[in-house]
């Protein structure tokens, strides 16, 4: 068998310069990926942001509906229960002898800067108590 050469001293010209040349190249691929990740990141916050406004938007509608047909101000109980930041209102409240309906609206505020705050419109009916 022959023994194996050991590389003595430097390596050659073509070697140091391939790897000088890769040095980098990583980070300028995940700095052009960047903006990719973040806006995906930021699409998905505000999908669970809209995901959280209709499930404020509808426990708002039934609390408002359940006070309203038990003869208490159902535009209160509405906006009592949705958090505030997502600025509630009870636009429509119909009551009449078998059925009370409450319709709430949240505005979800958008975290990307070029769309508008999503609004979001939820309604609940419930029997009219005697």
């Amino acid at each position: 068998m022959r023994p194996i050469r050991k590389l003595r001293g430097r390596p050659n010209r073509s070697l140091r310069r391939r790897l000088r040349d890769d040095r980098g190249v990583s980070i300028l691929e995940f700095a052009g990926f960047l903006p990719i990740l973040l806006v995906i990141g930021m699409a998905a916050i505000q999908l669970g942001l809209i995901g959280y406004g209709i499930n404020q938007a509808g426990s708002g509608a039934r609390a408002a509906a359940r006070v309203a047909s038990q003869g208490g101000d159902g535009t209160a109980a509405g906006q009592a229960a949705v958090s505030g930041w997502l600025s509630p209102t009870v636009p429509e409240l119909y009551e009449d002898p078998d059925l009370t309906t409450a319709k709430v609206t949240v505005t979800v505020p958008n975290i990307i800067p070029l769309f508008d705050d999503v609004p979001i419109s939820r309604h609940a009916t419930m029997p009219t108590d005697d």
